[in-house]
């Protein structure tokens, strides 16, 4: 069901984002390294671009990942409560 309230509440699988994330940065590390080796320097840059997106990203993933259950929630954290269909009084 969906609150409204989601860009303030999502979660994220923060352990398989981590993963991706290192996989990112080992195929553009490949890959930079690859095109620079076959003289291909437009590749070797965006694969260098790929490279710092997908650091960047893990360095962020690492972080929240170390900030503790209000970034990765365990077992024992409920999800959070969804919207019963009222209005809000104000």
């Amino acid at each position: 069901m969906r609150t409204g309230s989601e860009p303030a509440t999502a979660r994220s699988a923060l352990r398989l984002r981590f993963w991706l994330s290192l996989w990112g940065v080992l195929w553009a590390a490949f890959g930079t390294a690859a095109f620079s080796l076959v003289g291909r320097p437009g590749w070797a840059a965006a694969c260098g671009v790929l490279f710092v997106v997908a650091a960047v990203d893990l360095i962020v993933v690492s972080r929240h990942i170390r900030q503790g259950p209000h970034w990765q929630p365990g077992r024992d954290i409920p999800p959070y409560e969804p919207d019963h269909g009222g209005r809000r009084r104000r």
